[in-house]
């Protein structure tokens, strides 16, 4: 059974009131989107030289750790060209035909965003190569000795994929992204920012020190924010007046137990387990896994990223070992 973290960076499928509630603090145009400025500035120009052309964006592929607004960004590229949005997944294309289906059914200009692009299986790959590059479906119609193949034109489309495995991507198909961008993590004043946006949004008041105090337990990732606010503006509404101030925030955060970094207790175990049975020394990725009871992948994608961010852990060709700053913060009671 998956254990839910609050800090999770990943959306939880089960989850429908806070997907819900997050379609709605989405910023739908470039001036509301706060962070990744870098990211922002070279789109900016590939948009506004495609609608000069009066032809569809290059396709573009987004990576970078969960939670960083990849999808976000895909419905602000959509909006700022003024294009249709389609929404889909690499998981839930299983077949061929089932890619071909939606191609299909896409309009000249329409943007189709895939999620976890990485996870597309190798057949739906090789019929995607064709439709990116020339807009053109191969179909194969019946089997064995009366089989045939016909070409169908495509309307022109763009395609954004959203990946956190860029080394996952098969090469022919990460070639043929026009533009390939990472998102970063965000600094703890942007994360400010965007608390204060959402607690405007959420009609919730919640003081500037309450929002910055936030921004440093958020890990640097505004998903993980808006749900730590949301969970800070549900005890505040129970013990107190619904104004989200500096007791309130502090109450709520000791009771998630979330330290001044963003550690949850998974986060303490499993820095702790490695000192405990290997101290200096490093461990490889599938004994931490055996270790710790979670996936490898868990690991990397969910666990890794920050804790390499703040540089608590380092890889080495032999492993991942914990940092002196590490050991400090942990021991330092």
């Amino acid at each position: 059974m998956v254990v839910q973290r609050i800090i999770d960076a990943a959306n939880h499928e089960d989850d429908t009131d806070e997907q819900i509630i997050e379609i709605t603090l989405r910023p739908q145009k470039f001036d509301d989107y706060v962070g990744q400025e870098r990211l922002k500035k070279n789109l900016k120009l590939a948009i506004e030289a495609a609608k000069k052309r009066d032809e569809p964006i290059d396709h573009v592929l987004l990576y970078g750790p969960p939670g960083l607004g990849k999808t976000t960004m895909a419905s602000v590229i959509a909006n700022e060209m003024g294009a249709g949005f389609r929404i889909t997944s690499g998981p839930a294309i299983e077949r061929a035909g089932d890619l071909a289906s939606i191609l299909t059914n896409l309009q000249d200009g329409d943007i189709l965003f895939i999620d976890e692009i990485h996870r597309l299986s190798r057949a739906v790959e090789e019929v995607l190569y064709s439709a990116m590059e020339d807009f053109k479906l191969d179909i194969v119609i019946g089997k064995g000795p009366a089989a045939r193949s016909i070409r169908l034109d495509l309307p022109k489309f763009t395609i954004i994929g959203a990946t956190t495995r860029t080394g996952s991507l098969a090469a022919p198909l990460r070639d043929r992204f026009g533009h390939i961008y990472r998102l970063e993590f965000y600094t703890p004043e942007e994360i400010s920012r965007i608390i204060e946006r959402t607690s405007q949004i959420l009609e919730t008041k919640i003081h500037q020190s309450s929002a910055q105090i936030l921004s440093t337990r958020a890990r640097l990732t505004p998903r993980i924010a808006n749900r730590l606010l949301k969970r800070v503006r549900d005890f505040a509404d129970v013990n107190g007046d619904g104004i989200i101030d500096d007791v309130a925030t502090k109450k709520a955060l000791a009771m998630l137990e979330i330290d001044e970094l963003g550690l949850d207790p998974a986060d303490r175990n499993l820095l702790l387990s490695m000192i405990d049975n290997y101290g200096d020394s490093p461990v490889g990725l599938t004994t931490l896994a055996a270790l710790t009871g979670d996936e490898a992948t868990t690991i990397e994608d969910f666990y890794e990223p920050y804790l390499l961010q703040i540089g608590f852990i380092e890889k080495t060709p032999r492993g991942r070992r914990v940092t002196p700053k590490a050991k400090s913060h942990l021991l330092k009671d």
